[in-house]
């Protein structure tokens, strides 16, 4: 089995699976892999985390990126409806763990297969779905400081009700 071991200064390891063994993995699995141990694992590596996050690149270079960019360009289209659809499921859970596929929908979005089209229709959803949360998120908290202000007498009624109204108009 390859496997990649990282020292850290305290004296433990972090060993994380090697790049051959990824090249047997569906193709959509190292790119889950790499957004995993980046968003959830990586703080916890310490000293290590610097070489942990080069190799993290190495790995998202060598055979994530390609990888996928093969099967998505690819004319398969079995191959790219079964990474959609494993990419699509993703994305409604945690739309960060599927961003790399994000640059690759437009063309996906043009292929002649409905199958395709449709996966890509409901990945893109899930992105302007998150970018809206996220929208919806900032708003609220800027609401809030609105209405803090208006009640400590700091902002007139007419900059409050202006504020609110632009809130709800996002919010629908």
């Amino acid at each position: 089995m390859d496997i990649r071991i990282f020292k850290k200064k305290d004296g433990g390891v972090v060993q994380l699976i090697g790049k051959e063994e990824m090249k047997e993995w569906p193709i959509e699995l190292p790119l889950l892999f790499i957004e995993y141990i980046r968003n959830k694992q990586l703080d916890s590596y310490g000293s290590a985390k610097k070489e942990v996050e080069k190799y993290l690149d190495e790995i998202m270079g060598d055979v994530a990126i390609p990888r996928l960019v093969s099967v998505l360009e690819g004319d398969d289209n079995e191959k790219i409806i079964l990474a959609l659809t494993s990419i699509e499921e993703i994305s409604r859970k945690d739309v960060d763990m599927a961003k790399p596929i994000k640059k690759y929908l437009t063309d996906l979005l043009k292929k002649n297969n409905k199958q395709i089209v449709k996966l890509a229709q409901a990945i893109s959803k899930n992105f302007a779905n998150a970018e809206r949360k996220k929208d919806l998120a900032q708003k609220r908290k800027i609401m809030r400081e609105k209405e803090k202000s208006f009640l400590e007498g700091k902002i007139s009624g007419e900059e409050y009700a202006k504020a609110r109204k632009e809130y709800l108009t996002l919010k629908e």
